[in-house]
């Protein structure tokens, strides 16, 4: 009897793996949507940093009595510049957003909100991203829906515009702000 190569089986046992990872991922209840173990959670702290000329954001932000949004950003990100116009309208229309800036240069993050208008009622500045890791921030942007207490409801990753957020952030939204009245 022919004696098979561990290096003739590896090649095809690798490839299953593969497989079978893919199919679990395609078929999970939200493909598109990111897990956060965040969720039904209390929110995490905010950063101590501030941008100077902005008013700072306070962990009562987080548990205002009032659903508030979580929007973390940096200057030199393009999917946050672009979706920038849909939080200054929202915070038009009264929506708290707390803005945590990381991974960014004070000065760059303040003309930033200077040049293209500030939609926060708090900024926090978290230069290294240590906070981020604590609320599971992969990549800006990522917004996150709180209740009025503080608790965790949605997590969003990706620019608030397109059909995403219209299918998967506004219904979200939208059910947090019926359930606050």
């Amino acid at each position: 009897m022919a004696k098979v190569s561990p290096l003739m089986v590896a090649p095809p046992l690798i490839f299953l793996a593969f497989v079978l990872l893919a199919a679990v991922g395609m078929f999970r209840e939200d493909p598109e949507g990111l897990p956060s173990t965040l969720v039904g959670q209390p929110a995490p702290g905010l950063p101590e940093g501030t941008l100077d000329g902005f008013p700072p954001a306070s962990p009562k932000m987080l548990a205002s009595g009032e659903v508030t949004l979580v929007n973390f950003w940096a200057s030199w990100c393009p999917p946050c510049r672009a979706e920038h116009p849909k939080l200054l309208e929202m915070a038009a229309e009264g929506v708290p957003i707390i803005g945590i800036n990381f991974k960014d240069k004070a000065e760059n993050a303040r003309k930033y909100l200077i040049d293209d208008d500030n939609p926060f009622k708090g900024v926090a500045f978290d230069p290294q991203g240590r906070t981020a890791i604590d609320w599971g921030v992969t990549a800006p942007p990522e917004t996150f829906i709180l209740d009025g207490d503080g608790t965790v409801l949605f997590r969003f990753a990706g620019p608030l515009v397109g059909s995403d957020y219209e299918q998967r952030f506004l219904p979200a939204f939208r059910k947090a702000m019926e359930t606050q009245d």
